[in-house]
């Protein structure tokens, strides 16, 4: 199953790499290497990138070729402002001991207060945020790091139309990928349109949900197709990710994990359209409107 047949020759099927033990970081990275995944998305918020360099390492040693691997990471909200945003690639890429990245994204279209704490919080426990800088500002550092030739391309992640647009407007280098949460009750479906019309890949992340319950795995509507053609509820529901014309991230923890989602296989086209009219909506993550990620733990002492 491919997705679009954009010059990045994204993978669709990606490894998120949002875990939070480093052990299990290298090991579930690994096991998605083994299980077949070559397309890996990782980010400096997740504070383990040097972990998923290590698996990566490892896996170029065992002969994967590097440009047969697609390797993202992401700049955090307070590397905003455009004289940060160099160092933060490099030091990113040094954790991940690779030369360059296939894709830089933009984390979040909102800037925080710089500096080394990633969650700066007031006396209140509020978010500080950074009004000094624009998105633009940001994004015309983000596009020297493709005229270096480090970053092989550059995108964003968790905006919507209103911040998107712009940006592709008044791009010099149009964004590549727009990573947003994206499942049956959560489509997306006037970004995408958008996306495809103008050659960007839409990357989903949290395709299945989260996985929380009740959720797009609890949906009956995909349980029975999943009863029906013998596939899993997870399998149906990245099927038909791939099949609407987007790749996905997905962040398996055991080798009988990633193998079964990286096993997937076109879904009959009535099952298909089935899914399109589930008419369930709800977003699990609300980091749209913050910037502040719903599912990344605070360090032990914040607030």
């Amino acid at each position: 199953m491919k997705t679009t047949n954009h010059p990045l020759n994204i993978p669709p099927l990606g490894f998120g790499t949002l875990i939070a033990d480093p052990a299990l970081t290298v090991a579930a990275t690994t096991n998605a290497l083994q299980a077949g995944f070559r397309h890996f998305d990782s980010a400096e918020r997740y504070r383990n990138e040097r972990e998923v360099g290590i698996a990566l390492k490892e896996g170029i040693a065992a002969g994967i070729a590097r440009e047969d691997l697609f390797v993202t990471t992401k700049l955090w909200n307070t590397n905003h402002r455009p004289e940060r945003v160099a160092p933060a690639f490099e030091a990113s890429l040094e954790r991940l001991q690779l030369d360059y990245l296939d894709l830089y994204l933009v984390h979040t279209p909102f800037a925080f207060q710089p500096g080394d704490d990633q969650d700066p919080r007031d006396e209140n426990g509020n978010v500080i945020y950074d009004g000094s800088v624009t998105l633009l500002d940001t994004w015309r550092a983000m596009e020297k790091l493709v005229d270096s030739g480090k970053s092989r391309a550059i995108g964003l992640s968790d905006v919507g139309l209103k911040e998107l647009l712009p940006i592709y407007e008044a791009a010099r280098i149009k964004p590549a990928v727009v990573q947003v949460e994206a499942h049956p009750y959560l489509p997306e479906t006037e970004l995408l349109e958008f996306c495809k019309e103008n050659n960007i890949v839409f990357l989903a992340f949290a395709p299945l949900g989260h996985g929380i319950k009740p959720g797009p795995l609890e949906d009956p509507v995909v349980l029975e197709i999943s009863r029906r053609i013998g596939k899993t509820p997870a399998q149906v529901l990245l099927a038909w990710a791939v099949q609407r014309g987007t790749a996905l991230l997905t962040t398996p923890k055991t080798m009988e994990r990633a193998r079964e989602n990286f096993d997937i296989s076109p879904l009959p086209e009535d099952a298909f359209e089935a899914i399109n009219r589930i008419k369930s909506r709800q977003r699990f993550n609300n980091v749209v409107n913050t910037g502040v990620p719903g599912f990344i733990a605070r360090k032990t002492g914040q607030k």
